[in-house]
């Protein structure tokens, strides 16, 4: 099948929407289908107010209505609900084609965050996006409540996997800082809520692997942790393996692919219980979960290493693949030809 993927989260993004578009799209490419990333890329495009790696396209809309005709696809994702999304919404509509959407992050939350728009107004704006959608994917039940109790309809699990191969057991000795090491993975952002992992009291060394537009503030008010930046690859599989236990503070993940890394290194976690930890840790076997992050954290140093990888390992970008192929919605019907 020809599939087409509209997104506005791309390269050179680093973040979890990213990793499952990129895997996803591998998956469905070594099957044989045809897939199309439709990205701000060839797109004049403006940095996100108070997050400048990220970059929004001006006026796409000419340009993905081409390229979607060029393209001719069977079916039609739409991952955001950026200027990008609603290009490719407005395409599907035009041409009577059915699409399905994704529901990756919370947005209206994490726009309360940053500034004072109410959170019925960012939900009013995501139950228009997403309600032509056959289907809305989300990746945990939890989140499916979550936008059922918000109004929004059709909302089907579409799970997330990891690559166990990249991700693994590696040694400890990496890492040479005073023990036991405790790290976060990701962007370092206000949504993401570090300060309550880098305000805790806890042994040993913290660890900061990633970055964001609160790092040099949150470098300078702690100078006793570890900044690293962004790692890639082999070196940010060996940076989080080295850990002793990963620390997930964020309340606003609808899954946290993270946290599936970590395990498929032999790391527990520690975490809030909060949508997208409540769904991928298993309390006391992978992770664990408290309102008490310090408690949860000290908790999680006495869990066998080995149950989180032996969790991580029936996960897979397969499968969750499959997932998705099964969603999506196939136009066989003859188009609508509009303009």
């Amino acid at each position: 099948m020809r599939i087409a993927i509209a997104t506005d989260a791309w390269r050179p993004q680093t973040n979890g929407v990213v990793t499952t578009l990129h895997k996803t799209g591998e998956a469905l490419k070594g099957w044989g289908h045809d897939v199309l990333f439709v990205t701000p890329e060839p797109f004049r495009s403006v940095a996100l107010p108070t997050y400048r790696t990220i970059r929004l396209a001006l006026w796409p809309k000419r340009g993905v209505r081409r390229m979607l005709d060029h393209f001719d696809p069977d079916c039609v994702h739409i991952a955001t609900e950026g200027p990008i999304g609603l290009a490719a919404r407005a395409y599907c509509l035009e041409r009577g084609l059915q699409f399905t959407t994704s529901y990756h992050t919370q947005f209206p939350e994490y726009v309360r965050l940053r500034a004072p728009v109410p959170l019925e107004v960012s939900y009013t704006y995501m139950r228009w996006f997403h309600r032509p959608a056959t289907r809305t994917l989300v990746p945990t039940e939890s989140q499916r409540e979550l936008l059922r109790s918000r109004g929004f309809r059709n909302v089907n699990i579409w799970t997330r996997g990891v690559d166990t191969q990249l991700f693994q057991a590696y040694g400890k000795d990496f890492l040479a800082d005073p023990r036991p090491i405790f790290a976060y993975v990701g962007r370092v952002a206000v949504e993401k809520n570090i300060e309550a992992f880098l305000d805790l009291d806890l042994p040993g060394t913290k660890y900061v692997i990633g970055d964001g537009p609160d790092t040099a503030r949150l470098r300078g008010q702690h100078p006793e942790a570890r900044f690293t930046g962004f790692k890639f690859g082999e070196e940010l599989a060996r940076h989080l393996a080295a850990a002793d236990v990963f620390v997930f503070p964020s309340r606003t993940d609808t899954f946290g692919l993270v946290l599936l890394e970590a395990m498929a290194c032999g790391v527990p976690t520690a975490a809030y219980p909060v949508t997208g930890p409540i769904d991928v840790i298993r309390p006391g076997i992978t992770g664990v979960l408290d309102e008490d992050l310090r408690k949860a954290a000290l908790t999680a140093l006495d869990l066998d290493p080995r149950q989180a990888r032996a969790y991580a390992l029936t996960r897979s970008w397969e499968a969750s693949t499959q997932q998705f192929l099964g969603h999506l919605a196939v136009n066989e019907s003859p188009r609508v030809a509009v303009g």
